[in-house]
């Protein structure tokens, strides 16, 4: 287990670990958008490199940028940071509430109401605070309550929701779980629920965890989803039951995630980053294949 007097510069390299894994996962599973996706997933080949990493690492680096400097999420910093990369490089495959939503905080606006203000008042519940919050599960690593307060914060910024911000809270964790050494499915299932609101999310996590690890992708899919709809959700529960069930093999997690379909990137993302808080690394070539996170 992970000793909570660990330094900040370990627990930087907690969160650095996790990212590496979220953005080969990011980048592999945005290949299978190609045509040749099917060919590569039938013969369980890798794509061709390079692999280019999408918004859901950009953000991620930002989390990790933010931890590093001040050790925990301040908002109204961290608004101004996803702003910032947003403008820099808006064509990481941003959706277009939050390219609406990034560029007006970029002009200054306060991100408090935007955010809270989107899809009519209800904030969003899509699954894009999930998809860049493992590092900061990692960074708390066996501090599973610090992780699911400082996840809620990431999440308000962008996803004010609360099954937005409950998809958050499940991954960051699992992660924080998973990076101080816990290995069983159901402890890593209770350790998440009991830290879920009363949400839609919280319901289909529970599902996950009554889903048997012998069940097919396709069965998976069918009670869970995959991201289809682009909400925690549909998301979220589907991530934990692959990274719970699959903690012993990064690329079978991986590929498991893109037979599944749905959004193949943000799920590789998601499963990319918990395994890897927990030292579950891509394979060599996976990650010389991705672009490098300096980019």
């Amino acid at each position: 287990m992970i000793d909570i007097m660990t330094t900040a510069s370990d627990r930087v390299a907690l969160a650095r670990r996790s990212l590496r894994g979220l953005s080969v996962g990011d980048a592999f599973g945005q290949q299978f958008f190609s045509r040749r996706g099917i060919f590569w997933l039938q013969y369980k080949t890798p794509p061709e490199a390079p692999w280019r990493w999408t918004d859901d690492a950009a953000m991620a680096i930002e989390i990790v940028a933010e931890l590093a400097e001040g050790g925990d999420i301040n908002q109204d910093r961290l608004a101004k940071r996803f702003a910032d990369r947003y403008v820099a490089e808006p064509d990481r495959g941003y959706g277009f509430g939050a390219k609406k939503l990034l560029q007006a905080i970029s002009e200054g606006d306060d991100w408090r109401t935007k955010s809270s203000g989107m899809f009519e008042g209800t904030g969003s519940m899509g699954n894009g605070s999930a998809m860049r919050v493992a590092p900061l599960g990692a960074y708390f690593a066996g501090e599973p309550d610090r992780a699911a307060e400082q996840a809620r914060l990431s999440s308000e910024v962008t996803h004010f929701n609360p099954d937005g911000i409950d998809g958050a809270i499940a991954i960051a964790v699992a992660a924080s779980l998973i990076a101080d050494g816990v290995t069983d499915s159901n402890l890593l299932f209770d350790g998440v629920i009991s830290r879920l609101a009363d949400t839609t999310v919280r319901c289909r996590v529970i599902k996950a965890r009554d889903l048997s690890s012998g069940a097919s992708i396709d069965e998976a899919v069918e009670l869970l989803g995959s991201g289809d709809a682009v909400l925690a959700w549909d998301t979220v529960p589907f991530t934990l039951w692959i990274a719970f069930h699959n903690l012993g093999d990064y690329a079978d997690a991986l590929w498991k995630c893109v037979e599944g379909k749905g959004d193949r990137d943000t799920t590789c993302a998601i499963v990319g980053g918990m395994l890897a808080a927990g030292g579950i690394m891509p394979p060599d070539e996976w990650i010389v294949a991705t672009e490098s996170l300096a980019s």
